[in-house]
């Protein structure tokens, strides 16, 4: 059983950053897929980032392009996002999620069997 647990998330100004962390466990196959999502109030949830564990390849969504990092410290077993210049659009709780996979490229569909809590970010204007 996969459990992810998040953490990283706060309040800061608009053009600030923040760096997200999720810390997982019961890994037992070699590629997965690991990924940033986020919900806002009355708003569906959206994928943000996405890598996969074996290849290293990542995926964005067009919104944080340039201005999200999403990586891996396979040693700690240990997701980030790393977020810059964040805008009052980024306002969400954000969730680790994660999936097995065969491919080496992953995006944000089939769905995400995995998950965390999530974490609050709340930027401010």
């Amino acid at each position: 059983q996969v459990q992810l647990v998040e953490s990283g998330g706060g309040s800061v100004q608009a053009g600030g950053s923040l760096r997200l962390s999720c810390s997982a466990s019961g890994y037992s196959a070699s590629h997965y897929c690991m990924a940033w999502f986020r919900q806002a109030p009355g708003k569906e949830r959206e994928g943000v980032a996405a890598i996969n564990t074996g290849s290293g390849t990542t995926y964005y969504a067009d919104s944080v392009k340039g201005r999200f990092t999403i990586s891996q410290d396979n040693a700690k077993n240990t997701l980030y996002l790393q977020m810059s210049s964040l805008n009052a659009e980024d306002t969400a709780r954000y969730y680790c999620a994660a999936r097995s996979t065969s491919f080496l490229v992953c995006g944000f569909q089939p769905t995400y069997k995995y998950w965390g809590q999530g974490t609050q970010v709340t930027v401010s204007s």
